[in-house]
């Protein structure tokens, strides 16, 4: 089963890289890009992708308003924050804000992968991974 993905950050070459990331996964098909927060609201609601990988830093609106929204809005899609920035204030917010993982952009592409299938996996592990990032994290 192929999972669609709403990729969304500001930089195009980050975006090309996931988009071809996520391509090459028989279990991920990407439905849609944004290059911020508020074209990633729009088109979530249009898109209905299963998973949305959001970045923090961008213009127009950034990740961490983007993501309280989507949580509002579309409650059961899990969001992954996939930043540059990698610190712990940030990430306590990203949580609070709704986001089901944070995976900064040094750590290995792989990371990001495993993350997703776990979010898009079985409720029990979802509440396993989620238990899991906030205890590592904190």
């Amino acid at each position: 089963m192929s999972h669609a993905v709403l990729i969304v950050d500001d930089n195009l070459y980050i975006r090309k890289e996931l988009r071809e990331l996520f391509g090459r996964e028989d279990d991920f098909n990407v439905c849609g890009e944004a290059e911020n927060g508020m074209q990633a609201v729009e088109k979530a609601q249009r898109l209905h992708p299963e998973l949305i990988v959001l970045d923090f830093s961008m213009p127009v609106m950034n990740g961490m308003a983007a993501a309280r929204i989507l949580k509002r809005v579309m409650p059961e899609v899990p969001v992954i924050m996939y930043s540059a920035y990698d610190e712990p204030p940030a990430e306590q917010e990203a949580r609070s804000a709704g986001v089901w993982a944070w995976v900064s952009k040094s750590e290995n592409i792989s990371v990001l992968l495993d993350r997703a299938r776990c979010a898009l996996g079985p409720q029990e592990l979802l509440e396993f991974q989620s238990l899991s990032v906030n205890d590592h994290r904190s």
